[in-house]
């Protein structure tokens, strides 16, 4: 008989306890940058409505969100609704006979609906944080997964610019903490709206903005392609590549989008709303900010400044985004409640800092402190001192078993302990113990009635 294949999902992981371990330090190193800037933690489920989540991510987005099928197929009512359901789901039709929940697509959308479920209870301007997992029927590569984990961080109830001003250092902090060398990229999406403006009409900022948000991926020639595609004449696509071309420092690049944009009403605010942003920062301890006019996040929610980060000296893309939503709540019919928000893709962010090494040294040490077994009289007492290193905080353990010098320290060696304490016969009697830093080979000797004193750093 054949043994049962044995497999994961495509674009899902197992994670290890090395893995973890990295994963947390990145998770607890966010978490504390969102605490310190004022932000409160809340999580929303797994799984919404389908309602609320199709139709806010743009025709892209929506293709990619996971639709969860009906239970209940037993129930003799529903049997032929779902058969029939079926039917127009191989159609490219959704039916509530077949589906009417998915998993969320990302936390700012279930973050709307919270907001507009909850608003007579909240205190504006609310600042939440989120760090859960996420879903997109994506197809997996290097960087990019269909589960991952999101961590971002919003403010809702208020207009103020002070807030991307914020949100922008608070980006530049968690980066420096983690030692990951970025580039915060900035544009704004009413100088997109403005372009599509120039370019025939509001209508068709869409269009261009599906287009241009794949400039890195396809090239500015299949971009052109596919404005055309897209019903962009000549003149228009000739529009849009200079406005693609914009180069040099940030206050060259803002020059050269006025010339071209600064004539329309969204364009000039747009413009305006940039400089306000850059010009809170002080020029000798400026965060790596980049305005980037080819940035377009192709979410069609936002509608101001928009944000995007990029890890340097990685072979990755995005590692981080967001913007201004200034009517999302509107869509969940509580208009008025305007926000802001950012991402950091954990997921990504462990590649980049894999790859580059980064991670401290000490992120993979769970014990610090291995007790030898080397007898019952011996591990009878290493068991009594084990416990009172772990009341004085030390993570530490003892041998499962009283066996060979070599294979304990082999097990020592690959759970990354860095001390093992030996207690034998001999220390037994005069009262003391072995203690071995296995990563400079040095020993000393210490009185057992010391040892929790001792600092297993």
């Amino acid at each position: 008989m054949a043994k049962p294949t044995v497999s994961l999902p495509q674009g899902t992981r197992d994670f290890g306890p090395d893995t973890v371990r990295k994963r947390q330090y990145i998770f607890s190193t966010i978490r504390s940058v969102f605490e310190l800037y004022g932000f409160q933690p809340l999580e929303t489920p797994a799984m919404e409505n389908l309602e609320t989540l199709m139709g806010k991510y743009g025709e892209e987005g929506d293709k990619l969100i996971f639709k969860i099928l009906n239970n209940g197929v037993d129930n003799k009512n529903k049997e032929q609704l779902f058969r029939d359901g079926f039917e127009k789901i191989l159609q490219g039709k959704n039916t509530k006979d077949i589906t009417e929940r998915a998993l969320r697509y990302d936390l700012t959308i279930p973050f709307a609906r919270y907001v507009a479920m909850n608003q007579g209870q909240l205190s504006f301007p609310f600042k939440r944080y989120q760090i859960q997992p996420v879903w997109r029927a994506d197809k997996p590569q290097r960087g990019r997964y269909r589960e991952f984990y999101q961590c971002d961080a919003d403010v809702v109830g208020s207009t103020s610019l002070l807030n991307e001003v914020e949100l922008t250092i608070l980006y530049a902090e968690t980066f420096k903490r983690l030692g990951v060398p970025v580039e915060i990229k900035l544009n704004n999406r009413k100088i997109l709206a403005a372009l599509a403006e120039v370019c025939g009409g509001v209508e068709k900022m869409i269009d261009i903005t599906v287009a241009i948000d794949k400039l890195d991926k396809i090239g500015i020639e299949k971009v052109e392609g596919e404005l055309e595609q897209r019903g962009l004449d000549a003149d228009q696509i000739a529009t849009i590549r200079k406005y693609l071309q914009v180069t040099g420092s940030n206050e060259e690049r803002i020059g050269q989008i006025k010339a071209l944009l600064g004539s329309t009403t969204s364009g000039a605010a747009g413009i305006s709303e940039l400089e306000f942003i850059l010009g809170y920062f002080d020029q000798l301890d400026r965060p790596p900010v980049a305005v980037d006019f080819t940035l377009a996040r192709g979410l069609n929610y936002y509608t101001g400044t928009i944000f995007e980060v990029k890890a340097l000296g990685a072979n990755m893309g995005s590692i981080g985004g967001g913007g201004r939503y200034d009517d999302l709540t509107g869509l969940f019919g509580v208009p008025g409640i305007p926000g802001v928000g950012i991402s950091f893709g954990v997921d990504r962010i462990y590649d980049v800092m894999d790859e580059l090494n980064l991670f401290p040294p000490d992120v993979q040490v769970g014990s610090q402190a291995l007790f030898f077994n080397l007898g019952d009289a011996e591990g009878r007492k290493a068991f009594s001192l084990l416990q009172h290193l772990r009341n004085a905080g030390v993570r530490a353990e003892l041998f499962h078993e009283n066996t060979k010098f070599d294979k304990q320290f082999k097990y020592a060696e690959k759970k990354n302990i860095p001390f093992v304490i030996i207690i034998g016969s001999k220390e037994l009697a005069e009262n003391n113990c072995v203690i071995k830093d296995l990563r400079t080979g040095e020993q000393k000797s210490v009185s057992l009635d010391e040892l929790v004193n001792f600092s297993f750093l």
